[in-house]
């Protein structure tokens, strides 16, 4: 292996992709989303070609608007956790909302899920964006975007004790003595802040890779900020090399403000890929794909990011309609990347929603192409990695078979997992349990 900085790839399990009409493709599996046969595929695969993680996303509401993937899907952690059983390397990484839990579930969920894989779980931390969400969680009204991300900090503040309950070595189990545990191994948190209130202990034992890998969704200024703080991972998504070089610097900034490491926070951009055997070939598989979305989907489409705005009302071929502050409570700055484009671009609201439903996959082109793009971003400090969406449903196989043999023959990615546990895939330290600490300082501060 040469000495160039080495790429760390995920994929999302996205059923049969987020295209309104993905599922229409010939070669769909229209049942993929609630498929587990599909996603065991998937995972193996991924795992075979020495994938860092597997990602799934989640929300809590729809209507009958919602993306088809969206109508009819696993729970992550039900899913990740039956994958646990059939992988043996691969992280597993789910999405579950800080604003509609409880800190003590979600911590003993996600430990479960550690102990389950050996070491492979990851949180995937969002503060969901959907208004919708509140009339299914008994709440009268989704707290705004500012509100949601001061109680997801102080949530990760309370998972993060709540894993150090248990030293390494609390649990004894000596069946001579009697001694199930060591009393002094045993920590209660006693929260009692703004939001939660958790008296803790934790009734999982501490986990095979310490806790588990905490990843951040969201590239508004608070989404940034929670992630460097509490983040080993962030999964974000900007359209150019410029746009994803400015948020690199800007998290990795902040992650030193933080007394971290930039290394400690790695960063991954979520990108659609495209390959084929000439731009024609690209460009007629995109269109095969686009194609199959009507504008009324693509209305409805776009209508989600806007809190299921409807936009029928509007004239298609008419500018791009003022909104005001539509869609700055739910996904503020994917929001406000459309509005801002569609006014530069000065385009219309049929330009703006067929483009939403099926975005041009900015990493398109043949297989060197797209290995190329893939290596000018890590070096050029765009990336740290790259969670993968395929445009179509062959598009992950071609990937495996063609780029990542041609990264590792660069010597840009590895050949082997360095380890067992996702933390050990990442490269990241294993976090100290802050009562042992505080017990040791304790300790050296009496001596």
């Amino acid at each position: 292996m040469s000495n160039n900085k080495q790429i760390r790839l995920g994929t999302i399990l996205h059923g049969a992709n987020g295209n309104m009409s993905a599922w229409r493709h010939p070669e769909a599996v229209v049942d993929a989303s609630i498929n587990f046969e599909f996603a065991k595929d998937v995972a193996i695969k991924a795992e075979q070609a020495k994938f860092d993680f597997v990602f799934v996303a989640d929300g809590l509401y729809i209507n009958e608007k919602s993306i088809p993937h969206f109508l009819n899907r696993f729970e992550p952690l039900t899913l990740l956790s039956a994958l646990a059983s059939v992988t043996n390397n691969i992280g597993l990484v789910g999405t579950v909302s800080t604003s509609y839990s409880e800190p003590f579930t979600i911590a003993r969920q996600f430990a479960s899920l550690d102990h389950l894989s050996g070491g492979r779980a990851g949180w995937n931390v969002v503060t969901t964006p959907l208004e919708g969400t509140a009339k299914n969680h008994t709440r009268k009204q989704h707290p705004e975007h500012s509100l949601r991300y001061e109680i997801a900090d102080e949530y990760l503040d309370v998972a993060k004790g709540l894993w150090d309950s248990w030293e390494k070595d609390a649990f004894v189990r000596n069946k001579q003595t009697g001694q199930f545990f060591d009393r002094n191994k045993l920590h209660t948190l006693n929260h009692k802040g703004k939001h939660f209130e958790v008296a803790g202990p934790l009734n999982v034992g501490r986990t095979p890779q310490e806790r588990p890998i905490l990843f951040q969704a969201g590239a508004s200024g608070a989404g940034r900020a929670l992630a460097a703080k509490h983040a080993d991972a962030i999964f974000t998504h900007q359209n150019t090399l410029e746009e994803a070089q400015s948020f690199y610097q800007d998290v990795k900034q902040q992650v030193i403000k933080n007394g971290r490491h930039t290394n400690d926070l790695l960063i991954f951009q979520g990108i659609g890929v495209l390959i084929g055997e000439s731009a024609e070939d690209v460009e007629r598989q995109y269109q095969e794909t686009a194609a199959l979305v009507t504008i009324e989907d693509a209305l409805n489409y776009l209508g989600r990011f806007f809190e299921h705005h409807d936009f029928s009302q509007y004239d298609l071929d008419a500018p791009f309609p003022e909104l005001g502050t539509l869609g700055e409570n739910s996904f503020k700055s994917g929001t406000d990347e459309i509005k801002r484009k569609a006014k530069e671009q000065h385009l219309t609201l049929r330009q703006v929603a067929l483009e939403s439903a099926t975005p041009r996959p900015p990493f398109a082109g043949t297989v060197e192409q797209v290995a190329d793009k893939l290596e000018l971003w890590i070096k050029e400090e765009a990336a740290d990695g790259f969670i993968i969406a395929g445009a179509t449903p062959t598009t992950l196989d071609t990937f495996i078979e063609k780029v990542v043999p041609l990264l590792q023959q660069r010597g840009l990615y590895r050949t082997e997992y360095p380890g067992t546990t996702l933390r050990s895939s990442f490269g990241l330290k294993h976090p100290t349990n802050q009562f042992e600490q505080s017990k040791k300082d304790t300790v050296h501060a009496v001596g």
